[in-house]
């Protein structure tokens, strides 16, 4: 019988979108056990500064009774986008389903919140001027809670 790979690893940060001290389990897979490193499986629906396939370090916390993510050693080049819908006449999954058309992976948290992960290897320009097309029409806010250095370059705005 295969060993599990899969892990939970706990993360401790101040939400902006909630505006408070939080927590957030995601699942990752082992990577390196003997030196702690995991790769993150899950999309984070809060965490800050971290995305799908990073390579983190964590360790086993007694207290808490869980690994508990501690830092990021090798970014995996992915973004995550956060976003809120603001508009309830406005289908949550017509806009996953767009986003996830375009390469993009897309959870939803419930039927007002998502997050999006921007792979590595896809182009954030035309993402990036439809979540922009979509903020200026009201129908969404978000924010890039990680994004990478392959998608910097091109955020820029399109509502001004």
């Amino acid at each position: 019988m295969p060993e599990d790979n899969s892990v939970k690893i706990l993360f401790r940060f101040y939400s902006d979108i909630l505006e408070e001290e939080t927590t957030e389990t995601l699942l990752a897979e082992i990577e390196n056990k003997e030196y702690g490193y995991y790769k993150l499986s899950g999309i984070p629906f809060y965490a800050p500064k971290i995305a799908t396939d990073d390579i983190v370090w964590a360790e086993y916390n007694e207290m808490e009774g869980i690994l508990t993510y501690r830092k990021t050693v090798q970014p995996s080049g992915n973004s995550t986008i956060h976003a809120i819908i603001l508009d309830d006449g406005y289908d949550i999954n017509a806009i996953c389903k767009f986003l996830d058309d375009m390469g993009c992976t897309s959870e939803k948290f419930n039927q007002n919140y998502f997050a999006l992960q921007v792979p590595a290897n896809i182009d954030y320009f035309p993402i990036k001027r439809k979540l922009d097309e979509l903020e200026k029409e009201g129908i969404l806010d978000y924010a890039e809670s990680c994004l990478s250095e392959k998608h910097e370059y091109k955020n820029i705005s399109f509502g001004n």
